[in-house]
């Protein structure tokens, strides 16, 4: 048995902008394919042109896709009666990308699609988000590295315009 500590940077900022106003600017960079839909038509592909045909479909001008939702939230809200707090999860990702990484080193299967946690707070709206590449450091592959690098700019930078 094998036991790795893997340090991780986190980036977060803080938005005046309304909660539902911060999700919504996200979700409108990122695809939304129906799931089920998506890896229907990825499992009928009978080429990788095809299959890339499918992906680019799926993505939002980000290059992104939302995969799942998770409004953490609601449970909280359910059980206080209250209308906050308002936390909710996001992953997202690209299965090409995931590719890329996964092609250099397996273990980043582990880490993507990532996850963009947006949450109210008295302060304002926090966003975070884990980098891939601190994720990927102890690896020292330089072309996961790359294209980690790559994902996380795409991912702070929507980030950025999100909060603004």
């Amino acid at each position: 048995m094998t036991i790795a500590k893997v340090e991780v940077e986190r980036f977060s900022l803080t938005s005046l902008k309304p909660f539902d106003a911060v999700v919504a600017a996200f979700k409108s960079a990122v695809g939304q394919p129906d799931m089920i839909e998506f890896f229907e038509e990825t499992r009928a592909t009978k080429s990788f042109p095809d299959l890339e045909r499918v992906v680019h479909g799926s993505l939002g001008r980000t290059d992104l896709m939302l995969f799942a939702e998770f409004d953490l939230g609601d449970i909280l809200r359910r059980e206080t009666g209250s209308r906050t707090p308002q936390i909710i999860r996001l992953v997202v990702g690209n299965p090409l990308i995931m590719k890329e990484m996964v092609k250099h080193v397996p273990d980043a299967g582990s880490y993507a699609p990532v996850t963009v946690l947006i949450d109210e707070r008295p302060d304002g709206v926090h966003i975070s988000y884990d980098k891939m590449e601190s994720y990927l450091l102890r690896y020292a592959n330089p072309e996961a590295l790359a294209v980690a690098r790559d994902l996380d700019a795409k991912v702070t930078t929507l980030l950025r315009e999100c909060a603004g």
